[in-house]
């Protein structure tokens, strides 16, 4: 009631609430034992048991089962892997320079040739002609998603690297790649070649393999703008050149809030650090003595790097010593031009302890997902370093270089295709998670930008919602155990409006001779689940009829779910046409052919002839005008949604596959009946309402037994008539019995407490589980309905909530989208140059790629020299200004709390402000910085490291060290830079690099 109501008609008042729900809930329970049809199609499964039988998912024969054929997966990979890096060793060692060689004597095959043969601005720098390249013919390929070509492998060089420079070492490549590549038998590998005689270059070979024996080439996708793809700042490039390190950041800046000791680089912690660079301005002076004392205090075995930037005539040998006392490299650069392409020394450096380590660092490394930039989605990718084992002569050390890295990529969705797909029902799932915690395979993993240059870092707690539970389960899996557990726990529905506590059963083991661990979450309710055994062709043809169009107005219009039932269908997301498809093809072959999925092809027509009998049974017969319904429903476990009557299907828009709907989903989870109401973007202005346009989904599953075992294998529901039954809401919950009695008001009939006759001074509204207003005795808040009621009206849902009638649950999400933000006046780094991303600035490995040090350059220019660089009017493609960026959005979902299903109490809201309340009780999703950071860095998420680092070894031969030059003096430019990085762990027996440069002020 509003404010004002008399106290002593409280109770009075609530008893008179609780009886139009029960009146309510009546009506619809009436409803749905008569149209929707849940008895009925219960006793049609026990018909036809003859025509199914009940399979049962045994949680650890599955979950050992898949993690066996995953393990097989990779080790194949592997394989291949290490004869590729072996033969790649073998070739180089074997290699004999040659000094007077040209590009025009070698025969290869340029990845970017097409797209620069294109370019009229492109020419040889000495006789002004088009570079050569050979010219091949590319056919499509569906597991490569490109053009292929089968007898060519093919060379990547970065826009900024002359092709001319080191023509000797392309053609050698070139001619013993497609040798190696031959030997890798599933799909994409790639190698990057360093040549240890000369720095900088770096050529990536993609040696895609079709099939055994089949090297492929394949077109360079080149940017409309700029193409800044290099191999180098890739990331299964960067984990395979150097070994894992913890890392130590000191900046001549404020510190960051609560980073006082190290804290690990997730997302979390990484978007704190982000700001506070991008917050940093200069000021005052350096006291770096103070920084190197306190790295080499906390610090053992540390490794410095110096450079120095631009034109000077001031002394370096104190940057070079530093340097090569403490195992690290120096280095001039002339111009920030070149600062991209001569910094490649500290791989070499880092990369020294791996070499010499020998085949003890021979170890396949797997990076987390990331975007493939050949177009393959989502992959992981396995890594070998390739050593240069060629030495100076007899007796002489061996090199200490490491030649390249070898990778060979692996799909995510080759891995999905191994796990279970549709017997585990709509609500189970297969998951993986490595030592970090951060998945592999979950069906939450859905990254919203494209083209990101860092790895995808989700945990598993972000993937899910977090608890105690949760936590428990997740340490385990990353040390490597098995176990059970079933838990009650909540889930956010599909569309993320609703929040359900479920139980879930959780059975997890590891993945051997990896460091991943593979989990099974299954409801209780997909123990079994239902295999159709279609022996009879006859029933097989009876059955298949009802998919026909044909057939739609007399039974109902059919969806089918877009599932691959067999190789030669041909997709579409137009249902439509996809029935079209299907149809066609099944007049070719039989729902038992070998090039069907026979369990797919048997449920789909099984369920298909089984909704059709619910037609006959129920629904034909009855007038579904009678109580206001636009359509009745069914959708199943096989795949068919029937929809009745057939004009009802132009106006239904859930998704045809039932297990990405989530009505259906959120069915099997609950009992009793499930409110979908529209979404407020699809509704019209009341007065513009049609009975066909606008209707609200009622659910419910549908559960039997047999011999014990109990089944879920369907959900049935209504559609109700939006502004029908608003007018039948106002009598219900109203004096009137129907709605053809006369409206009475007397002593006896409380008018006052009457929805339909006090409209004026009574709001009475149906709310769902989730807080989404579902009816309204308000003729003017029919367009609001599918709002969240803070939206409707905040007074009276904040009271719901104050009083526990809703709970609120808030998590973050970790993989959304946010539109780019302008570029700000304090930023530290210049907006002028190509800047990496802040994604790539705290990649743990990325601080040993070049991008890293030209990032720090350009950061300091920008520090002393704000105003030396400029916006320019259009920015290279890839550029963090150009794209969407990754950010955190806060999520809060609302559902029933812990009390009584009755809540009373005097709403006085006084001068408070509606639009404050709505805005405190909001389930829209926005921006957020994530939980409180403090917090969550004393509280770090468990994770294992590697057994075992390669970054320090005490026979490094560190003569090379750097090197020096002199230049002339210049007026008005600065020498050099500051920084002091440093990169390390704790005391300890590993290696830790220190990186500085010095500043002089003029």
């Amino acid at each position: 009631m509003r404010p004002g109501a008399a106290d002593q008609q409280a109770y009075w008042a609530l008893e008179r609430v609780q009886h139009w729900a029960r009146r309510l809930e009546q009506e619809i329970d009436g409803v749905m034992r008569i149209f929707g049809g849940a008895q009925q199609l219960r006793e049609i499964y026990r018909d036809n048991r003859n025509l199914f039988a009940v399979q049962e998912n045994e949680p650890q024969k599955l979950v050992e089962k898949v993690a066996g054929d995953i393990e097989g997966l990779l080790a194949r990979k592997v394989q291949a892997l290490k004869r590729l890096a072996d033969a790649a060793e073998t070739f180089q060692k074997a290699h004999r320079w040659q000094d007077n060689i040209k590009e025009e004597d070698i025969v290869y095959y340029d990845a970017k040739a097409d797209a620069e043969l294109d370019d009229p601005e492109i020419e040889d720098v000495e006789g002004g002609a088009k570079v050569s390249t050979l010219k091949l013919d590319f056919v499509e390929d569906a597991n490569f998603k490109n053009k292929v070509n089968y007898s060519y492998t093919a060379v990547q060089i970065p826009t900024d690297i002359y092709k001319g420079c080191e023509c000797s070492e392309v053609g050698d490549v070139c001619a013993h790649a497609p040798h190696a590549c031959m030997h890798a038998q599933d799909g994409p590998s790639r190698w990057a070649a360093h040549p240890p005689s000369f720095p900088g270059p770096i050529w990536a070979l993609p040696c895609q393999t079709h099939s055994p024996l089949s090297p492929t080439a394949t077109p360079w996708r080149a940017p409309k703008k700029i193409d800044l793809y290099d191999v180098r700042r890739r990331p299964w490039y960067i984990q395979g050149a150097s070994s894992p390190k913890d890392m130590v950041i000191i900046v001549d800046a404020q510190p960051v809030s609560c980073f006082t000791h190290l804290v690990q680089a997730n997302v979390r912690n990484k978007k704190v650090f982000k700001e506070a660079v991008q917050g940093m301005v200069a000021k005052g002076t350096t006291g770096y003595k103070a920084g190197f004392e306190y790295a080499f205090d906390q610090l053992q075995n540390v490794r410095v790097f110096t450079f120095s930037v631009g034109q000077h005539n001031y002394d370096v040998t104190p940057l070079q010593w530093m340097a090569c006392a403490n195992k690290g490299y120096y280095f001039e650069i002339p111009s920030i031009g070149a600062i991209r392409i001569n910094t490649q020394e500290y791989l070499d450096v880092l990369g020294r302890p791996m070499v010499l380590a020998g085949k003890e660092a021979k170890q396949v490394q797997w990076t987390n997902v990331y975007e493939d930039a050949l177009g393959l989605g989502l992959v992981v990718t396995g890594t070998l370093p390739v050593f240069n084992l060629t030495q100076d002569g007899p007796g002489e050390k061996k090199n200490q270089l490491i030649l390249g890295v070898m990778g060979i990529d692996v799909a995510l969705n080759d891995i999905k295709r191994l796990t279970p797909n549709y017997t585990l029902g709509a609500n189970g799932y297969v998951f993986a998670i490595d030592l970090n915690g951060y998945v592999l395979l979950h069906p939450n993993l859905k990254p919203q930008t494209t083209n990101f240059r860092e790895p995808v870092t989700l945990d598993f707690l972000d993937a899910e919602l977090e608890d105690e539970n949760k936590e428990e389960i997740r340490r385990s899996m990353i040390d490597g155990n098995k176990g059970h557990k079933q838990i009650r726990t909540l889930v956010k529905s599909l569309d993320e409006r609703y929040i359900d506590e479920v139980m879930r059963n959780y059975t997890w083991v590891p993945i051997r001779s990896t460091n991943y661990s593979l989990g099974l979450v299954l409801p209780p309710y997909s123990t079994f689940y239902l295999q159709a055994n279609l022996s009879d062709q006859i029933l097989q043809v009876k059955y298949f009829e009802f998919l026909l169009p044909s057939s739609f107005e007399s039974e109902g219009h059919v969806f089918i779910a877009p599932r691959e039932y067999c190789k030669d269908l041909n997709a579409s997301d137009n249902n439509t046409e996809f029935l079209k498809n299907f149809i066609e093809l099944m007049e070719k072959v039989t729902p038992d052919s070998k090039q069907c999925n026979n369990f797919l092809l048997h449920n789909l027509i099984l369920d298909t002839g089984i909704t059709q009998q619910l037609v006959e049974r129920v629904w034909r017969d009855q007038d579904l005008n009678t109580y206001s319904l636009l359509a009745v429903f069914a959708a199943t476990d096989g795949g068919i949604t029937r929809v009745f009557p057939n004009k009802a299907a132009e106006d239904w828009t859930e998704n045809p596959e039932p297990f990405n709907a989530s009505f259906y989903r959120r069915s099997l989870d609950n009992r009793g009946y499930v409110f979908r109401p529209p979404h407020q973007e699809a509704l019209l202005r009341p007065l513009e309402l049609e009975n066909d346009t606008v209707g609200i989904l009622v659910s419910t599953a549908v559960e039997f037994s047999l011999g014990g075992r109990t089944l879920r294998p369907a959900v049935v529901g209504v559609k109700l008539d939006l502004e029908a039954w608003a007018e039948k809401f106002k009598v219900l919950a109203s004096n009137r019995t129907h709605q053809d009695q006369p409206q009475k008001c007397g002593p006896s009939t409380h008018c006052e407490m009457d929805c339909e006759v006090n409209n004026e001074d009574l709001l009475c509204v149906l709310i769902d589980d989730g807080g989404f207003l579902v009816l309204s005795n308000q003729n003017h808040q029919w367009d609001q309905v599918g709002r969240f009621f803070s939206e409707v009206d905040a007074n009276l849902m904040l009271a719901l909530y104050n009083n526990s009638f809703y709970t609120r649950k808030e998590s973050y999400d970790y993989q959304a989208a946010c539109a780019p933000q302008p570029p700000g006046n304090l930023g530290a780094a210049p907006r002028g140059v190509f800047v990496p991303t802040i994604a790539d600035f705290l990649n743990l490995a990325w601080w040993t790629s070049a991008a890293a040090w030209s990032l720090f350059q350009q950061l300091l220019y920008g520090l002393i020299y704000h105003s030396w660089f400029q916006a320019g009017p259009a920015e290279a493609e890839g550029s963090p200004e150009a794209r969407e960026s990754s950010c955190v959005m806060k999520q809060t979902q609302y559902y029933f709390g812990p009390v009584n299903a009755s809540y009373n109490a005097i709403i006085d809201c006084g001068n408070c402000s509606s639009a404050a309340l709505a805005a405190s009780l909001t389930p829209h999703p926005c921006p957020a910085d994530g939980p409180e950071q403090c917090e969550l860095v004393q509280r770090p998420r468990y994770r294992r490291g590697p057994h075992i680092c390669f970054d320090y070894n005490a026979t490094e031969d560190t003569s090379d060290c750097g090197r020096g030059a002199s230049f002339p003096p210049s007026l008005g430019v600065l020498v050099s830079l500051l920084l002091l990085l440093l990169l390390g762990l704790p005391p300890g027996p590993q290696a830790h690099q220190v990186h500085a440069h010095t500043s002089r002020r003029l």
